[in-house]
């Protein structure tokens, strides 16, 4: 992954790339929202779009060997209008969805994909966390090991982007199914 890569996403917004067996729980909270320079993270430019409007805090991602895991983080919306996060891409994984956690058919939580994307309101914000929205991150391309560091591309309804840039995290929380087709490779859960 190259380093302006790293340096768009910002650790605030992927500093949660999903951990793969927890979605429930996280890293200590409070934590400040850092880039690999050290800021806030934020995109796009000032044409008003929303990827100029957007922030991300305490992005991280948990640790997998294989398979699949999670995004997290706080994404901040500082436009005077709704805007609605489509898509998520990163190097890191063959495939990236936005993900929300449901009651399954056994009452147990269950992930699947978040028809429509997320909103996140006029000078609001949304948090992505285990066991409730988060970005899956699905068929890695290779190990996420505690303290790595992991960019990830968030695409707006508008097609701005914001790259984040997400520490890697050591994590053992929920263990959510996976509601959907076609199922994903062997280490569901996050």
């Amino acid at each position: 992954m190259n380093t302006s890569a790293l340096l768009r996403l910002g650790a605030p917004v992927l500093a949660a790339a999903f951990a793969l067996t927890g979605c429930a729980g996280g890293p200590s909270a409070g934590a400040p929202a850092q880039t690999a320079s050290g800021q806030t993270a934020s995109a796009g430019t000032p044409s008003g779009t929303a990827g100029s409007a957007v922030t991300v805090s305490d992005a991280w991602v948990k640790a997998a060997p294989t398979g699949m895991t999670g995004a997290f983080g706080t994404i901040a919306n500082t436009a005077p209008r709704d805007v609605t996060l489509v898509a998520a891409s990163t190097d890191a994984a063959h495939r990236a969805e936005l993900h929300e956690t449901v009651a399954g058919s056994s009452g147990q939580p269950a992930m699947r994909a978040k028809d429509g994307g997320f909103t996140i309101p006029a000078g609001g914000s949304l948090a992505l966390r285990p066991g409730a929205d988060h970005i899956m991150l699905m068929d890695l391309a290779a190990p996420l090991r505690a303290g790595d560091d992991v960019t990830v591309t968030l695409t707006f309804s508008d097609h701005s982007t914001l790259d984040v840039t997400a520490r890697v995290k050591d994590f053992s929380g929920a263990n959510e199914s996976y509601v959907g087709t076609p199922s994903p490779s062997a280490g569901a859960g996050h």
